[in-house]
């Protein structure tokens, strides 16, 4: 049974008034959410480019995965794990050992057999499913993917977990019968991808993208247009066109579709999908058997989104300049209970009264039962804490101030997404939560 968590238990080491830059280097230039994330301690700097997660950015992922996992199952995808150690031969075997330059991680065994630690795993996948030599049509399409940590030797690691060296991601690989089964699929995962993105109330724009050292004939980025942005997007006012400005000839400056000047933005790359044909198929023999029992290449597509990358992004373009804002679903706590101040004339009964419309809440809303923080650090001023939560981005925190001692109890209750403030009964309070979502 999950119980509710006392703030002063939680590992999550705040700096909320401390002056945070980079990775604590004095006079190092950061973006809004490494900054709003060093400080709120979410993440701690290991070493260049890596960080270790805090328990609140862990449930925060658990929850984004849990999400990714009900879209990526929706259009058929079944999930597996495969390794982050990945032979050099494999990677020899595409080209890609030599193309990929110093961003792969590579690393020997005590036998001088060469490995990477794997930023993406088309070859890993195409070889498992090549091994599987008598694969019929019937079995296709196949979707596999994984959520897992990836790596890349990035020259310059930098805004935080918006590009580092270490980071999850969840990528999907698929295999058709055909070029038009294989177009299907494509499409059906990137609704998948819009559909995850609006359910987040993320401002997404879908872009086309050049296929880079992934390959293939045909990519597209999904984008959250932000200043911060590494990429720079052209988008046509009435949605009829956008790309990211590394694909087109030359300067573009009007629609193709309806000739309306384009707009030119910003963009944080936080999801990726790739028609691959057969460029990793062909070269590990990844067949299957059709109707006339002829062994055919599998055509394939390669879907990526960024985990850790998806949650800083959101941070980045949902928050203010000294509070957190979190897509609702994926917040780490929906909810903080603010108790009276010590030594205060409501101390004790605002105290029993906070308890009560806990108990009641978790015997009402059971799903919500081990999504609350009770802020017990009941020296400080109600005012002090309510800031804190409002830095740390509860999207709804609930006090026992002032009016607690009425008749019925009256407790001031916080939309921290719309800025609200409320003032219910615990049956007011109740009704309220009802219709917040967990995933």
């Amino acid at each position: 049974r999950a119980k509710r968590l006392l703030l002063s238990k939680l590992f999550q080491p705040l700096n909320l008034q401390g002056e945070v830059r980079g990775d604590g280097k004095p006079g190092e230039f950061t973006c809004r959410s490494q900054k709003l994330m060093l400080q709120a301690g979410l993440i701690h700097p290991s070493s260049p480019g890596c960080y270790s997660y805090m328990p609140p950015t862990v449930r925060a992922m658990e929850k984004l995965v849990k999400v990714m996992d009900e879209e990526m199952q929706a259009v058929g995808g079944q999930k597996l794990n495969m390794p982050s150690l990945s032979s050099a031969e494999l990677w020899r075997a595409s080209g890609r050992w030599d193309q990929m330059g110093p961003e792969l991680f590579r690393l020997s065994d005590r036998h001088d057999k060469g490995y990477c630690l794997g930023p993406t795993h088309e070859e890993v996948v195409t070889e498992l499913v090549a091994a599987h030599g008598n694969l019929s049509y019937k079995q296709l399409p196949l979707r596999l993917y994984q959520v897992t940590r990836k790596f890349r030797d990035e020259p310059k690691p930098r805004f935080g977990l918006l590009r580092s060296r270490e980071f999850y991601m969840k990528d999907m690989y698929t295999f058709d019968t055909s070029e038009e089964a294989a177009q299907q699929t494509y499409d059906l995962v990137c609704d998948a991808y819009c559909s995850l993105f609006n359910r987040l109330g993320l401002p997404f724009v879908k872009v086309q993208a050049a296929t880079g050292s992934i390959g293939g004939t045909m990519s597209h980025e999904f984008q959250l247009p932000a200043d911060i942005g590494e990429d720079r997007l052209v988008l046509c006012p009435d949605g009829h066109f956008a790309a990211n400005v590394e694909t087109l000839n030359g300067e573009q400056t009007s629609c193709p579709t309806c000739g309306e000047k384009l707009t030119q933005t910003r963009g944080i790359e936080v999801g990726h999908t790739f028609y691959l044909g057969t460029k990793y198929s062909s070269v590990s023999n990844a067949v299957f058997y059709s109707p006339q029992n002829k062994p055919q290449l599998a055509e394939m597509g390669c879907y990526g989104l960024g985990v850790t990358r998806i949650l800083a992004a959101s941070i980045e373009v949902l928050s203010t300049e000294d509070s957190i804002r979190w897509p609702s679903l994926v917040a780490p706590y929906q909810l903080c209970f603010i108790p009276p101040k010590r030594g205060s004339k409501e101390e004790e009964e605002g105290a029993t009264l906070l308890e009560q419309v806990y108990n009641d809440l978790t015997e009402a809303l059971p799903h919500l039962a081990g999504d609350s923080v009770l802020d017990d650090r009941t020296q400080m001023t109600i005012g002090k804490r309510l800031k804190d939560a409002n830095k740390l981005g509860y999207p709804y925190v609930v006090v026992a101030g002032k009016r607690v001692c009425e008749d019925p109890p009256v407790f001031e209750v916080w939309n921290q997404n719309t800025g609200e403030v409320l003032f219910l009964t615990k049956e007011g309070v109740i009704e309220l939560l009802s219709k917040v979502q967990v995933p």
